[in-house]
């Protein structure tokens, strides 16, 4: 399901991106083509600290998982194209993620208090509301919460658990 990052992703990574109903949800603005490829290559693919993997479904690319520091805190975040939304990618994709590829705890996502499918992905990978760090409202006016995840993430989920719209990355 998770493999490297290849260049070719890097289109498909911005076409979902593109989506304004997955920004919303993910309270993320969306990228120029110019920014969102200087983003990737010189933040995100080039960060000695960042996890990068790509998600791959039936040969498809369907979305990323990633992890980089900031600041004192690690953080983890994942986006899927919205026609992969429901069918419990997500969820799939971040515990093989948390379990074989980012295994710092704590380890921190940032997530819209109303992105009522990604705090479900996040709650059933072992996220919880992290108690020391109030909601933050972002400069669009959207209450972002701060998950924590303190212990290894549990075993796969079964495939048919629903999942939805990404949580930003």
């Amino acid at each position: 399901m998770l493999r490297d990052v290849a260049e070719d992703d890097l289109p498909i990574f911005f076409e979902h991106q593109r989506d304004p109903i997955a920004t919303r949800m993910a309270a993320f603005p969306s990228r120029s083509r110019e920014a969102f490829m200087a983003h990737w290559h010189d933040e995100v693919l080039a960060n000695p600290t960042g996890e990068v993997k790509t998600i791959v479904i039936d040969d498809e690319v369907v979305g990323n998982v990633l992890s980089w520091q900031q600041h004192d805190a690690r953080l983890v975040g994942y986006w899927l194209g919205r026609e992969h939304w429901g069918r419990g990618i997500a969820t799939r994709a971040l515990t093989e993620f948390l379990n074989e590829h980012e295994t710092t705890r704590p380890l921190h996502a940032w997530v819209a208090r109303d992105n009522v499918a990604s705090l479900r992905v996040l709650d059933k990978c072992g996220f919880h509301p992290d108690p020391a760090t109030p909601p933050h409202t972002n400069d669009d006016g959207i209450v972002e919460l701060l998950m924590v995840l303190e212990r290894p993430a549990s075993g796969v989920p079964v495939a048919n658990d629903r999942d939805g719209p990404p949580q930003d990355a």
